[in-house]
């Protein structure tokens, strides 16, 4: 067993070979910065980690992989990663991960009992059934394990893993070879599981998903919140199977509150309307209880909470009154004497009455049943009314029109809008993909939008007169705005704008951090056509009235971007007076960008200088197929400003693409 110590103890090097020289010291690679990206300087824990990460390939993984990778098969490895916690630990992981230096050697001696969480879904080639074995050997304390897109990791495998891993409460396994088996085994040994993800998992069929409402722990009452996601997996023996499993699971699993299953909306209409008969045949088959079962036993747990909350309540009530009747009776003879008539009833009424107000509220017919869910995803306009009465309490919400015609588009409009009322002051998260014109979405974000955090709206189709600014001004609440559109297909004629902008009058979006735009476009095509001139209006109301802004995305541009760049740069001052809450905040543009990407638009190399000296946290730069810039002047930039800007940068060097990377 290798046994790893800290450089520089007595004792701690190997003995030399003969011939070798013996040295007592070892370099490690320097790092040029010192301070943060925003001038801060570097806390001595994150200074620990980037040295460990510069360092991990030429010195801890060199002697593993050189002595033991291919040769020992050890359980656990004493190194120095034993002596971290198990936080740091999954920090340098996902340090490594993000800079692509994250390997088999590096991972075997990453893989630490008291690591808690291990997420390899951005190098999921390094999962095999050679890696598994470690996982459960090493790590069986871990509560957080995501493995999506591990392709190549057979299912047994996969199932033998899981049953090492008890602790377990978040599971991502989107993308693997996921099947039958597996799900029994978390439904048998992953008691305390509360996410689960296997989204993508083509071999597993809507039927498997039972085992989960008869065994695993995300059915337990106890759970305060569960999350399932199952979209895009294979297909049932019959086309109802689906809508059947997608109605067991919603009323076997009562803490589930992200939900994402096919045929959900449906599902939610059978148990609104009460058609468990159509479904017998399905529970036969897969020998689970009937639906109407499992809705009377939801009905009484249902009530069982009502009573108890009741219970609690009249407890509470009754500890009220004693302290009311103490000070009561410390008061003068005179106010007892005027207050004796009217004592009202006694608290033993009191509480017999609501007792048989519960009583009889969990044995009249279930108007009142509902489900816990909050987050809901893949749904459509006509199911949102049932869905509305089911579940009252949703605060995230994913709705899909991909069949839009234009002889129902209006209609779709109105439903959404009708079913986006019910939860209208509650919504923090709305994502809809709607075909059509974004004029027909705009009642519904009127609706809803004042209370959103996050807004993302996929395939509309635009024109020079598309109410953008009247989004923004519904959604003031921002944090998170994404339009993936259509550019307009007539043309509109350049307008003579005024450099200064009435900050009066336009909207603002202060709370906003990450803002992305993009625009179809033909490969073939170099250049978008601009045909919305008028857009440079919202990109500067955008660009300078969200002084928080860390990730900026604007793809295909259909009117030019350098200029609004330009002018967002020279913007200075404070928010409007109507911000009170903001009115200290400075507001400085794109000072705090960290990831920006502008392909296939009109900016220009200079632009790009400014922007990159600019903003001192800058991470990343994607200026892809811009025409405006040659590969001749991005070179010279990255030569002239190297050491001025003290980063590294790392650059493709194809002639129609230009990405910059900084370290």
């Amino acid at each position: 067993m290798p046994l790893f110590r800290a450089l520089g103890e007595h004792g701690s090097g190997a003995k030399a070979h003969p011939g070798q020289k013996r040295t007592s010291t070892v370099k490690f690679k320097r790092r040029s910065r010192k301070t943060d990206e925003d001038g801060s300087v570097l806390s001595l824990e994150r200074l620990c980690m980037l040295s460990l990460a510069d360092n991990m390939k030429e010195v801890w993984v060199k002697d593993y992989s050189e002595k033991y990778l291919d040769e020992y098969c050890f359980r656990h490895i004493m190194g120095p990663f034993n002596l971290l916690s198990g936080e740091l630990v999954e920090e340098l992981t996902q340090l490594l991960c993000r800079r692509k230096q994250l390997s088999r050697a590096a991972l075997h001696l990453l893989l630490v009992p008291q690591l808690r969480g291990l997420s390899l879904a951005k190098c999921p080639g390094l999962v095999n059934s050679a890696l598994c074995p470690h996982i459960a050997a090493r790590c069986q304390g871990l509560w957080s394990l995501d493995l999506s897109g591990a392709q190549q990791l057979p299912s047994k495998v996969l199932a033998e893993t899981l049953c090492s891993l008890p602790y377990l409460r978040s599971l991502s396994l989107a993308g693997t070879p996921c099947d039958r088996s597996v799900i029994r085994t978390i439904a048998q040994r992953c008691r305390l599981l509360r996410h689960l993800d296997v989204s993508h998992c083509h071999f597993l069929s809507p039927a498997a998903l039972l085992l989960l409402g008869s065994g695993a722990s995300i059915s337990s009452s106890e759970c305060s919140s569960g999350a399932l996601l199952a979209l895009d997996i294979g297909f049932g023996e019959h086309e109802e199977d689906p809508v059947a499993a997608a109605a067991y699971l919603l009323l076997s699993l009562p803490c589930l509150e992200r939900v994402a299953l096919e045929r959900l909306a449906q599902a939610c209409c059978l148990i609104q309307n009460r058609e468990f008969d159509q479904m017998d045949q399905f529970t036969e088959r897969e020998g689970v209880p009937r639906l109407a079962v499992l809705f009377q036993e939801r009905r009484q747990m249902l009530g069982m909470e009502s009573c108890r909350k009741t219970r609690e309540g009249a407890a509470a009530n009754e500890e009220d009154e004693d302290e009311e009747r103490i000070l009561w009776e410390g008061c003068g003879s005179e106010r007892k004497a005027d207050s004796s008539g009217d004592e009202g009833p006694s608290l033993s009424q009191n509480q017999a009455e609501e007792h048989r107000r519960a009583r009889a509220e969990s044995q009249s017919d279930d108007k009142h049943f509902m489900l816990h869910l909050k987050h809901i995803e893949c749904l459509s306009c006509d199911s949102l009314d049932s869905l509305s009465r089911l579940c009252p309490n949703i605060c995230s919400i994913s709705v899909n029109t991909d069949d839009y015609d234009e002889a129902r588009g209006r209609s779709q409009g109105s439903l959404l809008t009708a079913g986006l009322k019910t939860w209208s002051g509650q919504l923090r998260s709305l994502c809809i993909r709607y075909p059509g014109p974004l004029v027909e979405l705009l009642p519904a974000l009127q609706v809803a939008g004042w209370s959103l955090f996050s807004l993302t709206l996929e395939g509309l189709k635009t024109s020079p007169h598309s109410p953008l600014l009247e989004v923004i001004k519904s959604c003031p609440k921002l944090r998170d705005l994404s339009i993936s559109a259509e550019p307009p297909t007539t043309p509109q004629e350049e307008e003579n704008e005024e450099d200064q902008l009435d900050d009066q009058n336009l909207p603002w979006l202060p709370d906003l951090s990450s803002l992305t735009l993009k625009f179809s476009y033909e490969h073939s095509q170099m250049r978008p056509s601009m045909s919305w001139w008028s857009l440079r209006q919202v990109l500067k109301c955008l660009l300078t009235g969200s002084p928080l802004l860390e990730k900026l995305s604007l793809v295909s541009l259909p009117c030019p971007l350098d200029s609004v760049l330009q002018y967002a740069l020279h913007r200075g001052g404070f928010l409007p007076r109507r911000f009170p809450y903001y009115s200290d905040l400075p507001l400085m543009p794109l000072r705090r960008l960290q990831h920006i990407e502008l392909p296939r638009t009109d900016v220009r190399t200079g632009t790009v200088e400014r922007i990159m000296l600019h903003s001192k946290r800058l991470k990343y730069i994607d200026v892809s197929y811009c025409w405006e810039i040659s590969q001749q002047g991005w070179w010279g930039l990255k030569f002239n400003k190297q050491t001025r800007l003290n980063k590294k940068t790392a650059c493709n060097r194809h002639a129609s693409k230009l990405i910059c990377i900084f370290a």
